[in-house]
């Protein structure tokens, strides 16, 4: 009988995660075959199949299909992986520590402070000594963890008991003043005009392998930090004072998960500029189907975030083709009425 229950319960923990890796794996498929040219579903199997796994070839592949899928499509739907993931699992954890399912790197304003350390980077065309093509994240993310830091100092100041709106309208008035500083660069700006502007409404366009070597390190370190915070986020989520009745140490981990999730945050803006709203939209979801568990939370928003951000470049490309819309731009048209409805909510449940 205990037998039994336990392979029952082992089952139920397995399904959301099968789930979810199900549609990360057609999210994929569906991002590396659709397009200008539409490569079958099974050329892309065998491609996988004999030139990824290495492993001896099912048959011979159209070199056509060979450079679309391996040069062009597939880093491309790797890169939108990663991103995608690093904001959500930075929106969760953001949203675990703060108590508040509106927080985010974008409401914060880390996503900005992101995009300023990117863009000055750009504007300078800075290369720092001994880090070469790791100036633009390691910029992106000082800038990002100096953005979510000052946001709660200035917010403390405003409040001393810092509550989670005070941190959220901090952030927003923080956003908005980084915004204007963008506006003054790119005002400034000459040849890097186009460049600059691009990476400010994000894509994942015409990035190479080389985008995903440079976020990868990123995210598996920042992914690490929050994994490993998990038990602590638990307790947190009732309340600092419990927590540390339980043996949390809460300012150690409080800056280690701020830490982790400015990581992620200036990692993904670094290679595809600012998206707004994945870390908002993507926790929400996981948390409304899966419960608030952060040891399930945060791997499961890991595994949705990808698809999500696949998928969303997905329908930027084929939209108005030949023309790709920016990413950002329909993360925003999905992210701001999300945003707005569960700010209703939450309204009606406090005068409730």
């Amino acid at each position: 009988m205990l037998k039994r229950f336990t392979r029952m319960f082992l089952l139920n923990k397995a399904i959301p995660y099968v789930i979810a890796s199900g549609l990360l794996v057609g999210a994929m498929l569906l991002g590396i075959s659709v397009g200008t040219v539409s490569v079958p579903i099974e050329t892309i199997l065998k491609l996988m199949w004999a030139e990824v796994l290495n492993l001896p070839s099912m048959g011979e592949t159209d070199p056509m299909f060979t450079t679309i899928v391996l040069d062009i499509r597939l880093p491309r739907v790797i890169l939108a992986g990663l991103v995608g993931a690093s904001l959500a699992v930075a929106g969760a954890a953001f949203q675990g520590l703060l108590r508040n399912p509106l927080a985010d790197p974008y409401v914060l304003g880390v996503s900005s402070g992101a995009s300023v350390g990117a863009v000055l980077v750009l504007f300078f065309n800075l290369s720092l000594p001994l880090i070469g093509m790791f100036t633009l994240p390691i910029m992106s993310i000082a800038a990002s963890i100096v953005t979510i830091f000052l946001v709660l100092f200035f917010a403390r100041q405003i409040e001393r008991s810092m509550r989670v709106e005070t941190i959220i309208l901090t952030g927003i008035v923080f956003s908005s003043f980084l915004g204007s500083l963008l506006s003054l660069m790119i005002a400034l700006t000459g040849e890097e005009l186009r460049q600059i502007i691009g990476w400010l409404l994000g894509s994942v366009s015409m990035r190479g392998w080389e985008y995903i070597a440079i976020i990868l390190p990123f995210f598996v370190i920042g992914a690490c930090i929050l994994l490993v915070s998990s038990k602590e986020l638990n307790a947190m989520s009732f309340g600092e004072e419990r927590a540390q009745h339980i043996g949390v140490n809460v300012a150690k981990r409080k800056l280690w998960i701020l830490i982790g999730g400015s990581i992620l945050t200036g990692g993904a803006v670094a290679v595809s500029g600012t998206i707004g709203f994945v870390g908002l939209v993507i926790p929400h979801l996981t948390r409304l189907l899966w419960g608030p568990d952060h040891r399930h939370l945060l791997p499961l928003a890991i595994l949705l975030g990808a698809a999500f951000l696949i998928v969303t470049d997905l329908i930027s490309r084929i939209i108005i083709s030949p023309t790709e819309l920016p990413i950002g731009v329909i993360t925003s048209l999905i992210g701001a009425p999300v945003f707005a409805i569960i700010l209703i909510r939450r309204r009606k449940e406090r005068r409730g």
